[in-house]
């Protein structure tokens, strides 16, 4: 007959666990002392011998003790045995020894003790097999696991307690008759699932008993809530420039906004701005028309992008390092009313400097009475990497920028003495919450040019001389900051957000910094730059924990299976969010707006399906586990690789192509393409890629193969593409005779340079990019040069010149 038996290390007087068991289990302890090196045959022969009732023995050798609790498979294996089972215990089920653990623990067990615990709850009734079908559900729910057994005990002992005995598996269900009722007990191994995690899984199989569904209703609505921000959003709809005429009026000469050369008052701010709005006005813009500004960093571009707001235009922000082609592409897509530039050249018909914008005498100035757009009306479009080869623009109201202020306002203390900087790319979103956060809180707004964005040095130096407080960087430029001196900064607010974080670079910082708030927000661009914020203190630093917190006030998310069903807390699936920060939608893209705009399932509204996988901890802290596409982040940039690969594939002799990302998440992040066939001339392929391409999606390596290798199924198996060789990348052939000499001193230690950042001998032709260098490494090249008072290139001569020759080519 078969046995369900278990052996527990004991050391309590065997007279004393004589009376246990009879007290416990009417039945008689027995006595096994043996010879010492007869103790684990004898115990192993206990737990295999068959019973027709409850058998309880002790095999005793000298010091070492075990109770050997045994029974048949439809008796329990009483509390005794439970109450005793530690992790080192042996398991037999049906005569064959059961590992303990019997399984690893499943990712959303998130277990971290060692011992056993037990929960018990009432439930409707005994059927097994109405059990048995309510955990095959909630386990397909759950993802599947072989972690978790059930036990269904019919049989009422007359005038005696029934009490289930320990877990065979991992996590083992039991559901026995008590009284006039029944009850589900679940006993588990602390090591594999927290106790709140197994009693939330045994709720969800009484559930599903309940309800012959799993998720039941009431377990979707628990889910649903535990995605929401405990705190409610305080926020008025209105436009942009409404709410910062509304700061105007209460500090006009406090300073608005400032670079190295001008530093401009709210009032000034404010009239300038509405020079510009009269000068587009003046030039047939209107409300709801598309303005592309690209523009340098400075104060200018702020000028000009709250003037275009105060025309009830949308402004459309690109930058002026892109491509040509990129520009056209989006100055044709947003079908841009006009093009705001200091670019010559820029690939458009209708464009304008700003200079040329100042009002025309006897200019009336803003519209009276109330402007013919609202809160929500468009207020930008920012264009972000898209699979089709092409980036898409998403459309994003005023009121979603105005509800994101107010959903941070008070919990960080965002108020008229803070100072932020405006560090990123205005045609990155993360600049959308650096202007109008600082600006519509009454903030100083530190305008930082490119120079000093890549520059540590130089933009430490910035960060310290204007006191900054308030400091929103990507983890990659973050990581460029703490590798020089930072310990005189003021800066109380630390927000990271646009790419993964590695928790454990934040040590640094916190050792010279124990007083200023770190916070990682996990946003999107068609959410409206942020969605969670997690405040990381030195213990989730040192933990590196992969949390980005719960949802802001106005924001909610939920964790999705394939489905489109929530899943479980700690189970995996997309991430979709709803609430106040939702855009619109996708411009001149109705059909994929259509596929990632839903229908909020559970709020009304809408929601988005952003594609990133991630999994609600029974906290409601979200976890971010990355792209479940091929979308990556590069330096805080989103990157679709079909993008990229779609460019590739627009040269008639590439038959094949593929990219992949190397150390994703980190700031090593590189991007290496892959083309067939393999006589191809990689160097053009690369060439035209930047032609194209902006500088964060250039792969850094262009490999010919003959074929790429797949799958069974026919899909791309990137675990067998080569590791590329840039040094197998032609070289650049040097300048011929009359061409320029090279300055072979500044030349050579440029060499030695560049070979101690990428730990790699580096020759005179070598290529920047084709060696895998990014703008991290340019730093470092940088900070090189300089500490031998030499020059150093910037990135966009890197970009135009990237070979050690012709740098040092006069």
């Amino acid at each position: 007959m078969a046995v369900h038996a278990v052996a527990v290390p004991v050391d309590v007087d065997a007279a004393e666990l004589a009376a246990r068991v009879r007290a416990r289990v009417g039945a008689r302890l027995w006595v096994d002392d043996v010879p010492a090196g007869e103790f684990d045959r004898r115990r192993s022969a206990e737990l295999a011998r068959p019973t027709d009732d409850v058998r309880c023995v002790l095999v005793r050798s000298g010091e070492r003790a075990s109770l050997v609790v045994a029974a048949r498979r439809d008796l329990p294996v009483l509390a005794l045995a439970a109450a005793l089972l530690d992790p080192s215990a042996e398991l037999r089920w049906e005569g064959r020894a059961v590992a303990a653990p019997a399984a690893d623990p499943p990712p959303w067990g998130l277990g971290t003790g060692s011992g056993v615990a037990s929960v018990a709850l009432p439930v409707a009734g005994g059927d097994e097999t109405r059990w048995r079908a309510a955990l095959a559900d909630v386990l397909a729910w759950y993802g599947g696991t072989p972690a978790v057994g059930l036990f269904v005990e019919t049989t009422r002992l007359a005038g005696a307690e029934y009490v289930p005995g320990p877990p065979v598996h991992p996590l083992t269900l039991t559901v026995f008759p008590e009284g006039d009722g029944w009850v589900l007990r679940c006993d588990h191994l602390t090591g594999h699932f927290a106790p709140d995690v197994a009693e939330r899984f045994a709720r969800h199989v009484a559930a599903a008993y309940d309800a012959g569904v799993a998720p039941s209703p009431a377990v979707v609505a628990e889910l649903v809530e535990l995605g929401r921000s405990p705190v409610a959003l305080d926020s008025t709809p209105t436009t942009i420039s409404e709410a910062f005429r509304r700061v105007v009026t209460r500090s006009p000469e406090a300073i608005a906004v400032c670079d190295r050369d001008v530093r401009l008052t709210y009032a000034r701010l404010d009239a300038l701005s509405d020079a510009v709005a009269d000068g587009l006005r003046e030039r047939g813009v209107g409300p709801g028309d598309r303005v592309v500004v690209c523009l340098e960093r400075t104060s200018e571009l702020v000028v000009v992008l709250l003037g275009v707001l105060k025309a009830g235009a949308c402004y459309v922000p690109t930058d002026p390092a892109y491509p040509a082609d990129r520009l056209a592409y989006t100055a044709r897509d947003a079908a841009a009313a006009l093009v705001v530039t200091r670019l010559a050249g820029f690939p458009a018909d209708d464009v304008v400097a700003p200079d040329d914008l100042a009002a025309p005498p006897g200019s009336t100035g803003a519209p009276a009475g109330r402007p013919p757009w609202d809160a929500d009306s468009p207020a930008y479009v920012i264009y972000t990497s898209g699979s089709t080869g092409r980036p898409k623009g998403v459309v994003v109201p005023h009121r979603n920028v105005i509800a994101l202020v107010d959903a941070t306002r008070d919990e960080y203390g965002l108020d008229a003495d803070q100072v932020w900087t405006l560090f990123h790319s205005s045609a990155f979103d993360f600049s959308v919450w650096e202007a109008w956060g600082c600006l519509l809180t009454g903030g100083r707004l530190v305008v930082v040019s490119y120079e000093d964005s890549r520059d540590p040095e130089r933009f430490r130096d910035l960060l310290a001389g204007e006191a900054v407080t308030v400091l929103s960087q990507t983890p990659s430029a973050f990581a460029q900051l703490l590798d020089v001196d930072h310990a005189a900064l003021a800066v109380r607010l630390v927000v990271l957000g646009g790419e993964p974080l590695d928790a454990r670079v934040l040590l640094r910082w916190h050792d010279r910094h124990p007083d200023c708030r770190v916070v990682n927000m996990f946003g999107i661009t068609e959410t409206t730059v942020h969605v969670t914020a997690q405040t990381y203190d030195r213990g989730l630093a040192l933990a590196a924990s992969r949390s980005v917190g719960r949802p802001l006030p106005g924001w909610h998310v939920y964790v999705m299976d394939e489905g489109g069903r929530p899943t479980p807390p700690g189970v995996p699936g997309e991430i979709w969010v709803g609430g106040a920060g939702v855009a619109l939608g996708y411009l001149n893209r109705p059909e994929l707006t259509g596929q990632r705009f839903v229908p909020d399932p559970y709020a009304g509204g809408t929601a988005y399906r952003s594609g990133d996988l991630g999994r609600l901890l029974p906290d409601g802290t979200l976890h971010h586990l990355g792209r479940i596409d091929g979308q990556v982040k590069i330096r805080g940039f989103r990157v679709e690789l079909d993008e990229i690969r779609a460019v590739l594939l627009e040269s008639p002799d590439v038959r094949a192509a593929a990219v992949v990302v190397r150390d994703p998440g980190t700031a090593r992040a590189r991007l290496d393409a892959y083309v067939v066939p393999a006589g191809l001339d990689t160097r053009d392929l690369h060439t035209r890629a930047r032609d194209i391409l902006p500088d964060h999606m250039v792969p850094a390596t262009v490999t010919a193969l003959d074929a790429l290798p797949l799958t069974a199924n026919g899909k791309l198996d990137a675990s067998r593409l080569p590791e590329p060789d840039p040094r197998a990348e032609p070289a650049a052939a040097p300048p011929p005779p009359g061409e320029g000499s090279t300055d072979e001193g500044l030349a050579e230690a440029m060499r030695e340079a560049w070979s101690a950042a990428f730990g790699m001998p580096v020759g005179l032709d070598d290529d920047f990019y084709h060696l895998g260098g990014n703008s991290l490494l340019a730093v470092r090249i940088s900070a090189a040069l300089k500490s031998r008072g030499l020059p150093s290139p910037s990135l966009r001569e890197l970009f135009r010149t990237p070979t050690i020759r012709e740098l040092t080519t006069r």
